[in-house]
């Protein structure tokens, strides 16, 4: 059963579900019943955030195979000139979710409502938990204003619990000293949030979650074990992947898995990259308006009534650029 409802004029919208490609040569996988079944696979989709060019793959739709993640986006890869006007999204609220933020490549430029002003870049994460209500601003970071270089990463936001929707808001920023990097002959794989193959992440979360920045080379087969409560889903960053059922899952698409087994398997023929993602399913209605995600549109009107009486910060105040 789908525990969701969007109300009218909602920015949380879908993209678009496919059929998975079955391999027409010869499988990587050897068959087996003791693996995660795939539900199915959705094609990211283009479009802008601000000023920023975005890859979307989910946005509120499959919240049974994604929570407690709900929303994902891919921003870039884009060059950046030195001296460039800064690809920028403007001050804007949040409430009942944790946008997290991950860099690839490049830097950025993040301030808040609630007085933080930095600069976070490559191999970094970003927690902006914004419980009640609060106001952020995101732009490209002096170092690609200063030199110029690739912006590329990933802004994906976690759902809150009803639990935690009215905690006060927080801001965190974890740098490669609180993950986990793993080795193995044909792969390597950091530990954002988790724990993968004995390896822990150090970053706290409110509630079960992982997320697995992984690359593989050609020949790779991993078996990764997961709760088999837990939802798991696979976004492909680059290259193509094989998993259950023979199922070729290619670059921007998104392979969403049944639960009820453990091991998510996956091979590569070629180099590959890719984000593994999942946690513990809210089973909670999911009432979304814009950027404000709740259980009911009862809390829904009163985060607006927040936001626009300036509870969650003054949105002039966070846009002034540091540039």
């Amino acid at each position: 059963m789908e525990r969701r409802q969007f109300i009218k004029g909602s920015a949380i919208i879908g993209a678009t579900a496919v059929i998975p490609d079955l391999l027409k040569a010869a499988s990587g996988l050897v068959g087996t019943e003791k693996v995660r079944k795939v539900h199915g696979v959705i094609n990211a989709s283009k479009t802008m955030v601000g000023t920023l060019p975005v890859l979307r793959a989910f946005a509120g739709d499959n919240n049974d195979y994604v929570s407690p993640y709900v929303f994902f986006d891919e921003f870039g890869p884009v060059t950046v000139n030195p001296k460039d006007k800064p690809l920028r999204v403007d001050a804007h609220p949040h409430a009942g979710i944790i946008p997290t933020t991950y860099f690839l490549s490049g830097n950025g430029h993040h301030r808040d409502s609630l007085n933080y002003d930095f600069q976070i870049g490559k191999g970094d994460f970003m927690m902006f938990t914004s419980g009640k209500g609060a106001i952020h601003m995101e732009e490209t970071g002096k170092k690609l204003y200063d030199d110029g270089g690739l912006y590329h990463g990933f802004q994906i936001w976690l759902n809150m619990p009803s639990k935690y929707k009215f905690i006060d808001p927080a801001t965190d920023v974890h740098r490669l000293d609180k993950m986990a990097d793993i080795s193995g002959k044909d792969y390597t794989a950091r530990v954002v949030l988790g724990e993968l193959f004995g390896a822990k992440s150090k970053i706290e979360t409110l509630f079960p979650v992982f997320y697995y920045h992984i690359n593989m080379k050609a020949g790779c087969k991993l078996t990764i074990p997961t709760n088999p409560n837990h939802n798991a889903f696979i976004y492909v960053i680059k290259g193509k992947i094989e998993t259950e059922g023979r199922k070729e899952i290619k670059t921007n698409q998104v392979v969403l898995f049944e639960r009820n087994e453990s091991d998510v398997t996956v091979f590569s023929a070629e180099d590959a990259e890719l984000l593994m993602l999942g946690g513990q399913p809210h089973n909670e209605t999911v009432y979304a308006y814009g950027p404000f995600v709740m259980n009911t549109e009862e809390e829904i009107k009163k985060c607006y009534s927040d936001y626009r009486s300036g509870k969650m910060g003054n949105p002039d105040v966070v846009n002034q650029s540091g540039h």
